[in-house]
């Protein structure tokens, strides 16, 4: 689909953001030297408000890709920025090596997927607490890439809840177990490049509303398997304790299927990072976002899922897999 974008000069933009010191050359400096061996955005908080681009690169040569991804991971004081790269900009085009696991995101059950709405070489995502330094970040073209869908989120009231009230990112792995649950590491099996990026899904999803709201708050605690109020597993006393599946064998307190239950992640763990969106008054919805090391452990999870009681109040319209670039300079080791 199309979306508008409005041009404005380079150096207007950056002179907008206060980066203007940071053109040309100074800007890949700053690029390679801003994060390190991860891009900012992911482990750290979640920011209040965040839009997704997804683009197809129109670039005719390498030299060509490599400038339009230094040109949007520039890095935006006051927002967070992250690059990550689609399975199809690894055609024949640039002769690229690709990521060992990323694919172009199938259809799963209940999915009614939107070809406008999904895919794209390169996905941008942008975060700030504040939309206009979102607006500003976005409100550019940049040679080389074109883009094919667009969506804006953001947290309601504020909080890491979903429009359905309950809390995002329960069950997430502990900071101290976030190496090992997300980033990919030597010896994965991945081209060499790929150390210290991430895998990165993207879901979709519109609320049926007018249906969640007429049910009871104890029934819509038994669809997810937690308490509405603070997050807590059914059964248990707080947001951060483990399920007990164990002692309820036959699912009467926990059903079997409910969310918590069919996605029970046990040892192989991903990092969700979701808003909620409106579009209008009758799309309204859930932007999921996870990274994780490698795919196999979102698969998994979604195979469970087959079925659960959520279903019936939400439809999967778009979305798509990507390759979250390591930091630094985000180019250095794709294109080399």
């Amino acid at each position: 689909m199309g979306v508008g974008v409005v041009t404005v000069g380079r150096r207007s933009f950056l002179a907008g953001m206060g980066v203007l010191g940071v053109a040309g050359c100074g800007a890949e400096q700053a690029m390679a030297d801003r994060s390190g061996e991860h891009q900012d955005g992911v482990v750290s908080p979640a920011q209040a408000r965040t839009a997704l681009v997804a683009f197809d690169v129109t670039a005719s040569d390498r030299a060509g890709v490599g400038a339009a991804l230094r040109a949007v991971a520039q890095p935006i004081p006051g927002a967070t920025v992250t690059v990550a790269v689609g399975a199809s900009l690894f055609d024949r085009r640039f002769g690229l090596t690709a990521p060992q696991r990323l694919v172009a995101m199938p259809a799963f059950r209940n999915d009614v997927l939107d070809p406008a709405w999904c895919h794209g070489d390169v996905l941008v995502q942008v975060g700030s607490d504040q939309s206009e330094l979102i607006e500003a970040a976005l409100a550019r073209t940049v040679p080389g890439l074109e883009p094919r869908w667009r969506i804006s989120g953001f947290h309601p009231d504020g909080q890491a809840r979903n429009l359905f009230g309950f809390k995002e990112g329960a069950g997430n792995p502990a900071a101290s177990d976030e190496g090992r649950h997300v980033w990919v590491h030597a010896g994965d099996d991945e081209p060499a490049w790929c150390v210290g990026g991430s895998y990165q899904v993207v879901r979709l999803f519109r609320l049926a509303m007018p249906i969640w709201d007429a049910e009871s708050t104890a029934r819509q605690e038994r669809v997810f398997g937690r308490r509405k109020d603070d997050g807590a597993p059914l059964g248990r006393a707080d947001e951060h304790d483990e399920p007990d599946y164990a002692g309820d064998p036959d699912g009467k307190v926990l059903p079997f299927d409910s969310h918590i239950r069919r996605a029970n992640q046990g040892d192989k763990r991903i990092l969700r990072r979701s808003h909620s969106y409106r579009r209008a008054a009758d799309d309204v919805g859930q932007i999921f976002v996870s990274f994780q090391r490698d795919l196999d452990r979102f698969e998994t999870i979604q195979q469970r899922l087959a079925g659960e009681a959520l279903e019936r109040y939400v439809l999967p319209f778009g979305g798509g897999y990507y390759f979250l670039l390591p930091g630094g300079d985000v180019t250095r080791g794709l294109l080399a």
